[in-house]
């Protein structure tokens, strides 16, 4: 009612804008599209009519680019001075320069103007966290987007942080505010069952006390997929990819700690053949694993097929042996003591961060499966998909390279660069940073290219770059057990939100 009630174009923005940043959006989701839709048709409304407010001309150009509409960033042109520099009439509009700090982040390849109005919103914005500022809530605001851009966010676990921050606007609407909390605590519900679920199967599974050498890291994977799949009825999407995010843990660590070359080879070639009886070649440890994965496979792919009618068996054990053998190149790098270049690094270290069987699976949670979409990930390599890996790998190999080499692990991009350029550590970490940040303008750009996928799974995609970005954010959040991972498990899954008394 309120979207459809409200008249000022401005006001309908803040309103899907809050609805979003508290994890309401989808429930309002037809509501939403038919409000920007209409605000796209008619863009004589708020940035015709605010050509000197910042603020609502930013949030526009931000929620429709989020939402897969085109708008120019020549929209920003009239607060922008002679040399490019943004109008010192400006300096200390803070809230106008943190929506277009954030709406930066939605930029294209090619768009020089917006890359450097986020340099300069960015120094101005760290200004406005060392003055005294009254308005707290707009302080926690800029001091959130400078640590990562909310494009670059969660939105369900952003959705709880926001829920406490919103509470200290002064402007806040009451009824929003207690909706979100109802929300948030009915969702953490549902995902008490999913983990009930997983954590029993995971018990019976029994693979962390046969493989004791391998990562327990149930919840973390966990966490993974509720970051991904957010959609609360979607629990069977969940456990499923929690099922394969936890196997992939369990045979990362075969190939990277424990099997010798020889096995690993071996254990490749069974994966491919996809025969049971072969695996009698396997030392002991590998049999449990190749079994529990033949077994998870055949399952998904029976329930598929008995549901939407595609045998997907081909499909998942083409991901599965993709995977395995990219796992053996980097084997075959660490036994020989090979140092890749950067380039040949990223052609199989894209496969290797196992993103195309994550988001094979999650493609098939979405129960919106064709053969043309099946074909399309399995042989063409999308773009979205592929660029979504290429962040994963980076920000894995930024969070967790310094320990995986202690470890005995492969050179990583950072070691592979620095070897290939003759940088320091600092230099590389630096670079690695601008190529997510270039490509995530390849990302921005596929979310409006037309391709077999539904806006659900390519919003997945999205998601699944988010949590890596989250989760090594600051060093190892999935592989380390620390504070970080304990306190977002707790507050998604264990403590309710109070409403306000």
């Amino acid at each position: 009612m309120m979207l459809e009630n409200e008249v000022d174009p401005l006001e309908k923005l803040e309103l899907i804008d809050t609805i979003q940043r508290l994890g309401l959006s989808y429930d309002f989701g037809d509501e939403i599209k038919k409000t920007l839709k209409n605000i796209s048709i008619d863009r004589s409304t708020t940035v015709a009519r605010d050509k000197d407010n910042l603020y609502a001309t930013a949030l526009e150009f931000r929620l429709l680019r989020q939402h897969g509409y085109k708008v120019n960033q020549d929209v920003f042109a009239c607060f922008m001075d002679d040399v490019g520099n943004i109008k010192a009439s400006l300096n200390q509009d803070y809230k106008g320069l943190l929506n277009l700090y954030e709406a930066s982040y939605h930029l294209l390849e090619g768009e020089t103007m917006l890359e450097n109005a986020r340099e300069l919103a960015a120094k101005l914005l760290k200004q406005c966290l060392k003055e005294n500022n009254d308005n707290q809530y707009l302080w926690m605001l800029v001091e959130h987007a400078l640590e990562l851009p909310l494009h670059w966010r969660i939105p369900r676990f952003e959705a709880g942080w926001f829920i406490d921050v919103y509470e200290k606007n002064k402007e806040k609407n009451p009824i929003l505010l207690e909706l979100a909390i109802l929300d948030y605590n009915i969702v953490q519900s549902m995902h008490q069952d999913d983990l009930r679920y997983v954590s029993a199967w995971w018990k019976e599974l029994g693979l962390d006390k046969r493989m004791s050498f391998a990562r327990d890291r149930l919840m973390e994977n966990f966490l993974w997929s509720v970051g991904m799949i957010i959609n609360p009825q979607n629990g069977k999407g969940r456990r499923i990819q929690t099922k394969v995010n936890s196997l992939i843990t369990i045979i990362d660590d075969v190939y990277d700690v424990y099997g010798t070359l020889d096995e690993l080879e071996l254990f490749t070639d069974v994966v491919e053949r996809w025969d049971i009886n072969a695996i009698q070649k396997l030392p002991n440890h590998m049999k449990i694993c190749y079994h529990a994965l033949y077994n998870s496979i055949n399952e998904m792919a029976f329930d598929t097929l008995k549901e939407q009618g595609i045998d997907v068996l081909p499909f998942l054990i083409k991901l599965w042996t993709n995977l395995c053998k990219s796992y053996l190149v980097e084997a075959k790098w660490y036994y020989t003591g090979y140092t890749p270049t950067l380039q040949e690094y990223m052609n199989n270290a894209w496969i290797s961060v196992s993103g195309c069987v994550i988001l094979g699976y999650s493609y098939l949670a979405t129960g919106s499966i064709t053969e043309e979409g099946l074909h399309h990930i399995q042989e063409c390599h999308p773009n979205i998909i592929y660029w979504s890996c290429i962040i994963v790998r980076f920000a894995d190999d930024l969070g967790t390279s310094s320990y995986e080499l202690k470890r005995g692990d492969v050179p990583k991009s950072i070691q592979c660069y620095m070897n290939e350029s003759g940088t320091s550590e600092e230099e590389a970490r630096g670079h690695i940073r601008k190529l997510i940040d270039a490509t995530w303008k390849k990302m921005n750009e596929e979310q409006t290219t037309k391709s077999p996928f539904s806006q659900t799974f390519i919003e997945i995609v999205m998601d699944f770059t988010r949590v890596a970005l989250l989760l090594y954010q600051n060093g190892d959040g999935f592989g380390i057990e620390g504070n970080e991972t304990k306190d977002r498990v707790l507050s998604l899954f264990i403590n309710p939100i109070s409403l306000p008394k």
